[in-house]
């Protein structure tokens, strides 16, 4: 199915979903003639989007009170949007834990024969839903119940045994002189993607430009391309790619 014709089911979906406060995944086959395996994962590709919630056999809309805690700002999605770009098919990719990093996933659906290695279970959940679910990889190591994500040495010495086209890693801060930056202590894990990889790419809201936070994790020098969104100011975007590093603004819009 063309990917036009997804998303026009998904837009439809939610029209039920919201109209009659529920529906089933039965329910939603039979309507649209498609299969439950398909409408699952519509109602998970749309959950990672903040647009409804999974609920057993089927969804429910996102509670008012929910709304802004838990759906993906059109920022992050614009983001995801602009790094997913850069992967063709048949790529072999590390993603990092985070949100940002997380808003790319729903854009690989459509990309053949990837190989994926993360940290994240939230990553790895959603890779295991796409259409064309990508080989997974997962680094195993001490489980960080805070950050969600697996850290330290096993984690980094299984990194080691590969090695990946591209990197693509979050960032709490980007520190205009010295590079990235996060609350995170444990910045391990992360300097071993950027060194097992050939491109490392930066996911990061442009308001976090400028923010410096103690913790230093990619300097400048690790760094290939920032993909940020178009709030960055003109002086900032002269400066980072005085730096060398490839800089892509990307557009919001509206999910489609």
């Amino acid at each position: 199915m063309s990917k036009r014709n997804t998303q026009q089911r998904r837009h439809q979906i939610l029209a039920v979903v919201t109209e009659n406060g529920e529906a089933t995944v039965e329910e939603l086959a039979r309507r649209f003639e498609t299969s439950e395996v398909t409408i699952r994962k519509d109602l998970t590709a749309m959950e990672n989007h903040g647009l409804l919630l999974r609920r057993h056999g089927g969804a429910i809309p996102v509670p008012r009170e929910l709304v802004v805690e838990e759906a993906p700002s059109e920022v992050k999605r614009a983001i995801g949007r602009a790094a997913a770009a850069l992967i063709p098919d048949h790529h072999r990719i590390v993603i990092d834990y985070g949100r940002t990093t997380a808003a790319m996933i729903p854009e690989l659906n459509h990309k053949r024969g990837l190989v994926v290695m993360t940290n994240s279970l939230h990553v790895a959940n959603a890779l295991r839903e796409l259409e064309n679910e990508p080989t997974l990889l997962m680094t195993g190591g001490t489980w960080d119940p805070h950050f969600e994500a697996f850290q330290g040495l096993v984690a980094e010495q299984v990194l080691r045994g590969y090695d990946f086209d591209r990197a693509f890693i979050g960032a709490d801060g980007i520190d205009l002189e010295r590079g990235t930056c996060t609350f995170n202590e444990q910045i391990g894990l992360s300097r071993v993607m950027a060194e097992v990889a050939r491109e490392v790419v930066v996911l990061a809201e442009s308001s976090k430009v400028g923010r410096r936070i103690p913790n230093l994790e990619l300097p400048w020098e690790s760094v290939s391309t920032l993909v940020t969104d178009a709030g960055l100011e003109d002086a900032t975007a002269t400066a980072i790619e005085a730096l060398g590093v490839n800089l892509i603004c990307a557009e919001v819009s509206a999910y489609a």
